[in-house]
């Protein structure tokens, strides 16, 4: 399976993609009342919530808001990362170095210096409360398989596509991005990131403030079902993925 590969696309147009352009509409008569900074706040409190971090949306506002005398809370300081990523995701062309750089930014609380923006060379196995959910990729292989990850998002950034396209490849990256699982931590945040930064590279920076970590978080057990292809990397079975792939849409619903 390629990011590029249009295989599930005119299922997808008869689902949801001939919605896609009146959601689109919609929005963005609604978007100019939302500052992107409050947007981007919201991004990185609700991504950070669907990893199990408790801090409310207004908790962390009031945060960055009042002068503090004392330290913040760890779970503040790790939204407080990933909301600086977010920014500097606004601010640069996405490609692997950027992105590498934004889970930099992003894993400081979460992994020792030597491990934020590299990939894993440890054998990685998600774990749920039930035990192992999903087998990743074998560290050897992660190198070439983000490599080939991004040519492909390259030559779609490059490409003309439609908006129903651009939504379909955003979501089809995210769930590929999850699938090699490349991080030692950080894999959630980052497909989260890395769906909405490629879809504003391709319509557009009002983008940004699309509701899609609050969607996630919402409907949080739908998305882990719905993210879970296989039990491991060779097992998965793309031909259920179109459940996964109408979820970014349904934000703007």
């Amino acid at each position: 399976m390629q990011v590029t590969d249009k295989k599930y696309l005119a299922e997808y147009q008869k689902l949801i993609g001939h919605k896609i352009g009146n959601l689109v509409r919609d929005f963005m008569s609604n978007e100019q009342k939302m500052e992107l900074g409050y947007a981007t706040q919201s991004s990185a409190v609700y991504s950070a919530n669907i990893e199990d971090n408790m801090v409310d949306l207004d908790t962390f506002i009031n945060y960055k808001r009042i002068p503090q005398k004392s330290r913040p809370p760890i779970e503040v300081t790790e939204i407080d990362h990933l909301f600086k990523a977010y920014e500097y995701a606004q601010l640069n062309k996405l490609d692997e170095t950027t992105f590498l750089e934004c889970h930099a930014l992003y894993s400081k609380t979460l992994l020792i210096k030597s491990q934020r923006g590299r990939y894993r060379i440890e054998h990685e196995q998600v774990l749920s409360h039930r035990g192992q959910v999903y087998q990743a990729i074998e560290p050897e292989f992660i190198v070439a398989k983000m490599q080939e990850l991004f040519a492909g998002i390259d030559f779609l950034i490059n490409a003309e596509l439609t908006v129903a396209e651009a939504f379909y490849h955003a979501s089809l990256l995210h769930l590929m991005f999850a699938h090699i699982h490349p991080f030692l931590d950080g894999n959630g945040r980052g497909g989260r990131l890395l769906e909405k930064w490629f879809l504003c590279q391709i319509l557009g920076e009002k983008f940004w403030k699309i509701p899609s970590e609050k969607y996630y978080q919402d409907h949080r057990d739908e998305y882990y079902e719905k993210i879970n292809l296989g039990a491991n990397y060779y097992q998965l079975n793309y031909d259920l993925c179109l459940p996964f792939l109408g979820m970014l849409p349904a934000c703007l619903e």
